[in-house]
């Protein structure tokens, strides 16, 4: 026999409810009552809360039987949200359909990291609901993780999130009477990833073709400063976006797309597909690579190319052994601080520096506007003091009178 399901009475100003736990979420049924008053879901996973909750649906129920004259938007009390009912609609919301507005599980996973840090905080200061979270509130987070140690642009991602989740819990309903919070966030620059020099790029291009266990290696480092592509794209790259005829690599976004159970849909960054021409030198790697299934670049052992195996080889088995060669001064960031995406960074600003219109930088790397070119784009100062003395400010003034 199965076990009876257990359950309290509880008894409110108009009707006796029965207090009961099912899947996770507290129900109050009302339905041996005269009249009945129905079955009715508390929205919560915790007990107190639902007591708290009864007696504000033990008087709207009454007042829909007449038992009771309605009450005034002002004599009720807002209905409270707790942070976790709230973190769980927003996160149903973020879950929803890419057609409908939802996001991807990397931004997803984000979010969550914003919360797991913020409820934790909020209850250690005496907050459980969202109603008591205000600007005055968010202030007080934004000083404590700048006490342990977080950086501008992680307050800044931390707060507007919190900021949206209270915005789109207000236009949901679920905070009915709330203001969205007015708290100006002052928006600073990102620290840039380091930016190859063309030597250095050198360096490790010729490096890894001499040492047998990094020569993959090398090829990912042509092909990333070749095209600027994310370690992410490349890693996914497949035979069938090469034109090596007409030397044209196409990216397609397959958010869209039907489920492709051999390899899975390709999300990327931007959303936005987008093709660009095949560099000669990448034309040279493309050509030499064996073809071992649908993806063009693998890893060490001949498997699918990981992003953090990528990196952790580059740094160790590359950038490490190399760095004696190319010192910096301390406090400034130089070649042992180069990463992967600092390819991007140094195939925006060669483009940049050999002329390529600005709009097609843009395409190439797959931004809608200027302002992440700006943000990839160093000045290589070898190249500004060239274009710098090739101009001609003073005319014949400016020659020098000797004699």
């Amino acid at each position: 026999m199965p076990k009876k399901r257990r359950s309290e009475l509880v008894r409110c100003t108009y009707f006796v409810w029965r207090l009961q736990h099912r899947q996770d979420v507290w129900y109050a049924d009302g339905r041996s009552n005269h009249p009945n008053a129905g079955r009715h879901s508390l929205g919560t996973k915790d007990r107190g809360e639902a007591l708290s909750r009864l007696p504000q649906l033990d008087q709207t129920v009454a007042e829909t039987f007449g038992l009771t004259p309605p009450s005034t938007s002002a004599d009720r009390p807002p209905p409270r949200l707790t942070l976790a009912d709230g973190r769980r609609l927003y996160e149903e919301h973020l879950r929803r359909p890419r057609a409908t507005g939802g996001v991807r599980p990397s931004t997803q996973k984000r979010y969550r990291a914003v919360f797991d840090k913020f409820i934790p905080f909020a209850q250690s200061s005496g907050t459980s609901d969202w109603r008591n979270v205000d600007a005055t509130f968010l202030t007080k987070y934004a000083a404590r993780l700048e006490k342990d140690g977080y950086r501008h642009k992680t307050l800044i991602n931390e707060l507007t999130t919190l900021k949206q989740t209270i915005r789109w819990l207000i236009e949901a309903g679920h905070l009915a009477g709330m203001d969205p919070i007015r708290l100006h966030l002052r928006k600073a620059e990102s620290e840039r990833a380091y930016c190859w020099q063309p030597q250095e790029v050198a360096a490790i291009v010729n490096y890894c073709r001499t040492h047998i266990e990094v020569s993959w290696v090398g090829d990912v480092v042509v092909a990333l400063a070749c095209t600027g592509l994310r370690i992410s794209e490349l890693a996914g790259l497949r035979w069938g976006d090469i034109d090596l005829q007409q030397r044209l690599l196409r990216l397609t976004d397959e958010t869209a797309h039907g489920d492709r159970n051999d390899f899975g849909r390709r999300q990327l960054k931007s959303s936005r597909s987008r093709s660009f021409p095949i560099h000669p030198d990448l034309v040279a790697v493309l050509a030499s690579l064996p073809r071992k299934d649908a993806f063009v670049f693998h890893g060490p052992r001949g498997g699918r190319l990981k992003p953090d195996t990528v990196r952790t080889v580059m740094v160790r088995k590359v950038i490490d052994v190399l760095a004696p060669q190319f010192p910096s001064a301390e406090g400034v960031k130089g070649f042992v601080e180069g990463r992967l995406h600092s390819f991007r960074h140094y195939f925006c600003s060669r483009c940049a520096d050999s002329g390529v219109p600005e709009r097609m930088i843009m395409e190439w790397l797959g931004h809608s506007d200027s302002e992440m070119v700006a943000h990839y784009y160093h000045l290589n100062n070898a190249e500004s003091r060239r274009r710098m003395e090739r101009l001609d400010l003073l005319g014949n003034a400016g020659k020098r009178i000797t004699g």
